[in-house]
This record gives C-alpha cells, sequence and structure tokens, in this order.
C-alpha cells in the first residue's frame, strides 16, 4: 500500500522529464535545421545582428555578417540595411555604429542604413522596430549565425516582422566550440518560447527598457 504513491509519484516525474528532454530535443532540430537555410527571395530590409567589435573595427564574426549583408545590397534583395548591438562596458564604439560605419565605407548610403542598439537579441530587434515601422519596413532578410538563426526570426516575428533566413555559412564562429553555442540557444528558445523573450532578457540583462550594451 505504502509503494502505490511513491510509484505515482515517481511515475509523474518521468513522465515530466521525458516531455522536457523530448521538447528540447524538438527545439534543438528546429534550431539545427533553421540555421541550414537560406532564402533565395527578396525584403524590404537587410536586419543584421550585432556581435563583437575591438575599438572601432568590427570583429571576425562581425566581419563575416557584414559581408553577407554587402553580398545582399549589392544583389538588390533589399534596399534598406538595419545595424543592431550597443557597447559594451568600457567601450568607445558601439556595434551597430561599427557596423554603420563599414557598410558605408564599401558603398552603402547611410541614407539606406538603421542604426539601432541593444544588450542581447531581443533589444537588438526592438531598437530599431520604431524606426522601421516609420518606413513601414516589415520583411527582413535575417543574417546572424547560423545557431542564432532561429531565436532571432522568432524575436523579429514577435514584434510584427516577417523574417526569412540568410545565415552566415562562413564564420569564424562555427569552427570553434561549436556546441556551446547550439547548447545555449536551445536553452534560450526553450526557456523565451515559454515565458516570452523579452521577459528572458529582462531576466538576463537586469532591464526590460533598450539597452545600449553589448550584444552576446
Amino acid at each position: 500500500m505504502i509503494f502505490g504513491p511513491i510509484k505515482l509519484i515517481v511515475s509523474i516525474i518521468s513522465t515530466i522529464l521525458s516531455f522536457v528532454v523530448l521538447y528540447f530535443a524538438v527545439t534543438f532540430v528546429q534550431i539545427w535545421l533553421t540555421g541550414h537555410e537560406h532564402a533565395t527571395g527578396s525584403a524590404q530590409a537587410i536586419l543584421v545582428f550585432g556581435t563583437t567589435e575591438d575599438n572601432g573595427v568590427p570583429s571576425p564574426e562581425l566581419t563575416a555578417r557584414l559581408d553577407d549583408a554587402l553580398t545582399l545590397y549589392r544583389a538588390h534583395r533589399a534596399p534598406w540595411v538595419v545595424v543592431t548591438g550597443g557597447r559594451a562596458p568600457g567601450d568607445v564604439y558601439t556595434e551597430a555604429g561599427v557596423s554603420a560605419t563599414y557598410l558605408a565605407r564599401h558603398g552603402v548610403p547611410m541614407a539606406r542604413i538603421i542604426v539601432g542598439g541593444g544588450a542581447d537579441t531581443w533589444q537588438n530587434v526592438t531598437s530599431v522596430i520604431g524606426q522601421m515601422r516609420a518606413r513601414h519596413l516589415v520583411t527582413v532578410l535575417s543574417v546572424t549565425d547560423p545557431f542564432h538563426e532561429y531565436r532571432a526570426m522568432a524575436i523579429a516575428s514577435s514584434e510584427g516582422l516577417k523574417p526569412t533566413p540568410v545565415p552566415v555559412a562562413d564564420s569564424p564562429t562555427v569552427k570553434h566550440s561549436l556546441w556551446r553555442y547550439y547548447l545555449k540557444e536551445t536553452l534560450a528558445v526553450g526557456v523565451g518560447r515559454i515565458v516570452g523573450y523579452g521577459r528572458l532578457s529582462s531576466w538576463t540583462t537586469g532591464a526590460t527598457s533598450v539597452l545600449h550594451g553589448r550584444v552576446p
């Protein structure tokens, strides 16, 4: 008799754990598949998610994203380029500012570049959404690393944008400890879909408003 409730509890716990494992396994597969999609159509804007800069110079990872954006822009896939990413503590330059300067030096008119900020992916999007709405820009080509593409597009969609994936195939990031990035993304997407990406951002950055900080 006494073992009956124990068996029931163990069964319930086992079922919950199985569901959790299945949920995150499916999430991982979705992230992996999205990171290997490459849209071939056009859009109203190219949305470049920020990453680190080095004293005014784009990091190799950021350069790879910007070069992909340049390729798309020169192919007339979109008439606008949106850059994001803020400033890490102690930095002089913002990632978005460095990105805009790089693009301008390579032929993109500043009048066609929208500059945002943000300390994480959700803040990247919310930092530019107002400027994009003012210009009636809805469809975007999402440029970021493959493992980040799913979450970037999910957040863009949650803010009313219609993104399609254009992941960076030759980013230096994919050559080092790639499993860690996929693990982080699986956790972030899995939790973000449940609690909301905005709330997750407030937990991880300590603020709910758009900040100008460093994009991980």
